[in-house]
């Protein structure tokens, strides 16, 4: 069995060990300071002899620290470095968990069901439909005042015999190798993750955000370290909108809004004019064609725009059909319509064309439309088109 120094001293960051396995791709030591992922604390990172550790993991029974290349053949013993700023990241961000959970526990009878701590930001899911922006106040104080205090956090090892000594805030289903976190009369949990040895040492605990999960709620947060990231980031932003709105800080708020707006005004405009060109060039295609087909090529248009279009040129056109054709860079996009005294199918006019440029489309018998390679120009398509009406 390795030694598990964690436990020992969760702040040990160098260690020296003997190898008592070594595979290809991963070692297993006599004794490690890398946690091992597991009860929601992934796993720590750093050197083994100065390669790199990309993973540890718990797997038959044994702690391996995988490595990106092997170590050489014959190493017996080895040196090893944590990367201690995340591993303290991790041990804030658990430890902060524990003490939000228990705020929620102490002051509404909320339960945490499960717990993630992610690479930006740490979740719990409690056993609740909802949580009220007052309640998440509240917690959150009750929390930050427990760091405030920089109460002792404690672990201890007991039996199932002894569990019956502690108010567990969760029941445990372990029964041999219970190990408790403790911040004495707040928080008894059993819990096999890292610590800092006071509450202090969290710093700080923020709640982001609340997310509904089916019958519970998730809620988002940072403690420590994160927080300060997390403000750095806000801060920037805000400090360019300031700049880029020339609005002052506390008018950001109503400059974003009148500027959505605006925008959206603008948006619109833009819907209006694109309609009424589209309007013109329909009056502009019926005046200059025989009135039976009515054909066009163009440049860069979206299918949505050549539809509009073909429709508003067969309105006043029932004996008409129209077939329009753009290119866009390498591909072809073809639309046909007819007015409603036209018995053609369009959806057979489009399935003729289609196979000279390998193409794909669909529509119905009034309309149809298509896209395909540039085998054949606009002008050979519009002209199979024709020949085949």
């Amino acid at each position: 069995m390795t030694n598990k120094l964690y436990y020992e001293d969760p702040s040990i960051q160098c260690f020296k060990a003997k190898v008592i396995e070594q595979q290809p791709n991963y070692v297993v030591l006599s004794e490690t300071a890398f946690y091992p992922t597991g009860g929601g604390q992934p796993h720590d990172l750093g050197l083994i002899n100065g390669i790199e550790v990309t993973n540890v993991e718990v797997i038959d029974g044994e702690i391996r620290h995988f490595l990106t290349n092997p170590l050489p053949d014959n190493t017996t013993e080895v040196n090893g470095q944590i990367d201690w700023e995340r591993r303290f990241d991790h041990m804030q961000q658990h430890a902060g968990q524990h003490i939000l959970s228990a705020a929620f526990e102490q002051l509404f009878k909320f339960q945490t069901i499960s717990f993630h701590l992610g690479k930006d930001t740490v979740t719990i899911d409690l056993n609740v439909t909802e949580v009220s922006e007052q309640q998440l106040m509240e917690t959150e104080q009750l929390a930050n005042q427990i760091i405030l205090e920089n109460r002792l956090i404690e672990t201890k090892w007991v039996t199932e015999k002894e569990l019956s000594n502690y108010k567990l805030r969760k029941a445990t289903s372990l029964k041999e190798n219970i190990r408790l976190v403790i911040i004495p009369d707040f928080d008894y949990n059993a819990c096999g993750g890292t610590h800092p040895i006071s509450t202090g040492q969290v710093r700080a605990i923020k709640i982001l955000q609340t997310e509904k999960q089916k019958k519970a709620v998730r809620v988002e947060f940072i403690c420590g370290e994160r927080i300060l990231t997390h403000l750095h980031r806000k801060q920037q932003v805000l400090v360019n909108l300031v700049s880029i709105l020339s609005t002052p800080e506390n008018k950001i708020m109503n400059a974003t809004k009148n500027l959505l707006t605006q925008n959206s005004r603008l948006e619109k405009q833009v819907v209006d004019l694109s309609n009424s060109l589209l309007a013109y060039e329909a009056k502009e295609l019926r005046e200059s064609s025989d009135k039976t087909t009515i054909t066009c090529i163009f440049e860069n248009r979206s299918m949505q725009e050549l539809q509009k279009l073909a429709k508003l040129v067969i309105q006043e056109t029932p004996n008409s059909i129209c077939i329009l054709v753009s290119n866009n860079q390498d591909k072809l996009q073809v639309v046909a319509a007819k007015g409603n005294d036209v018995e053609q199918s369009m959806k057979e006019l489009i399935a003729h064309v289609l196979p000279y440029i390998n193409g794909k489309g669909g529509g119905n018998e009034r309309m149809a439309q298509g896209g395909g390679e540039k085998i054949i120009t606009s002008e050979q398509l519009i002209e199979k088109a024709i020949s085949y009406i």
